[in-house]
C-alpha cells in the first residue's frame, strides 16, 4: 500500500499540466509511512494567523467558533492559542516562510472577507522527526 501511494504520487507529479498542491505535512507523513514511526517535535516555523482579539467578553468564544467553522473547511491543523491578553487562531505547521505565504494566498482567495485579519507569523510548529 505504501509503495503504491508513492508510485501514484510520482506518476501524478510527472504529468505535464498537473500540479500537486499539498500541505508540507503530507510529505512528512508519507516519509513516516514508508520508513516507520517518528517522534513529534517542536521547531521554529510559521503559521497563518486568521484571528486575534483581546476583547475580554467575546474573544474566547469567537476564537473557538472560528476554529469549529474552519476545521470543516481546511486540511490543516487549526490552533487556538491564548497568549495573554490575546486569543488567536492560527493554521498549519509551515517550515518556511514561502510555504506559509503560498497557503495564505490560497486562504484569502477562498475567504476574501478575512484578508485584513490574515498574517504570517513565526511560531513553534509541530513536525515529525
Amino acid at each position: 500500500m505504501k509503495v503504491l501511494l508513492v508510485i501514484l504520487l510520482t506518476i501524478f507529479d510527472s504529468i505535464p499540466g498537473v500540479e500537486l498542491v499539498q500541505d508540507s505535512t503530507v510529505a512528512v507523513l508519507l516519509e513516516q509511512a514508508i520508513h516507520g514511526e517518528r517522534e513529534m517535535v517542536e521547531i521554529d516555523g510559521y503559521r497563518v494567523q486568521i484571528y486575534s482579539s483581546n476583547q475580554q467578553q467575546t474573544a474566547k468564544s469567537e476564537a473557538l467558533e472560528l476554529e469549529a467553522r474552519i476545521k470543516e473547511k481546511v486540511d490543516l491543523t487549526v490552533y487556538v492559542q491564548y497568549l495573554p491578553p490575546f486569543w488567536k487562531v492560527r493554521l498549519g505547521d509551515f517550515r518556511t516562510y514561502e510555504e506559509a505565504k503560498e497557503y495564505k494566498k490560497i486562504f484569502v482567495q477562498a475567504y476574501p472577507n478575512m484578508i485584513g485579519d490574515t498574517y504570517i507569523v513565526r511560531d513553534k510548529i509541530q513536525v515529525l522527526q
